[in-house]
């Protein structure tokens, strides 16, 4: 028998500071994470302040901007989150709750 490997999302979310909306989109990203991919997500918080650098990289522009590395292809979704269907779609993360 075959093991099946569980994919694992990898998740950046560039943030500048403690402000408003990055506290917002921090909570909302945890939130939709725990909801919908149920521990098989790693988020890697960036905070622009203290390492400008990293935005070149996954050119960021806007802050905050939520980043999916993985799985590919890369998708980006860029505010506080706040709308959950439009992340949730955005992502394309599916619900992983089997249906009864």
């Amino acid at each position: 028998m075959q093991e099946v490997k569980e994919e694992t999302w990898e998740l950046k979310l560039y943030v500048a500071g403690k402000t408003v909306k990055s506290v917002t989109a921090i909570k909302n990203l945890e939130k939709y994470c725990k909801e919908h991919l149920q521990g098989k997500y790693q988020i890697e918080i960036i905070d622009l302040l203290e390492k400008p650098q990293l935005a070149e990289g996954d050119q960021i522009f806007a802050i905050p901007t939520l980043v999916r590395k993985f799985p590919e292809p890369m998708r980006k979704i860029i505010g506080d989150l706040s709308n959950e269907e439009k992340v949730l779609v955005g992502l394309n993360i599916r619900s992983l709750k089997t249906v009864s």
